[in-house]
């Protein structure tokens, strides 16, 4: 995984995989002891893909992947500012 990604499977980070006809998504996931597969097919519709950064690689976060789960378009959402420190 290590080669193919530039990432680390044992590092935390979850690993998605959407089919070409985006009906299907399967979550790939260190679990302590082993991987671990989560599996989910759709009966109707499909899978928002989220435009490559670089090469086939995105980076999301836990809300991102949570909306593209429950079918909800990531550019329909808007954010309303919040404070938030920088440096």
């Amino acid at each position: 995984m290590k080669q193919e990604m530039k990432q680390h499977v044992r590092g935390g980070d979850i690993f998605i995989f959407i089919n070409r006809r985006r009906d299907q998504v399967k979550l790939l996931c260190w679990d302590k002891d082993g991987l671990a597969v989560y599996h989910k097919r759709l009966e109707k519709g499909t899978f928002e893909l989220p435009a490559p950064a670089t090469e086939s690689v995105v980076t999301l976060t836990a809300l991102q992947l949570r909306l593209i789960l429950d079918g909800i378009q990531l550019q329909s959402i808007k954010r309303r500012p919040r404070y938030g420190l920088t440096g």
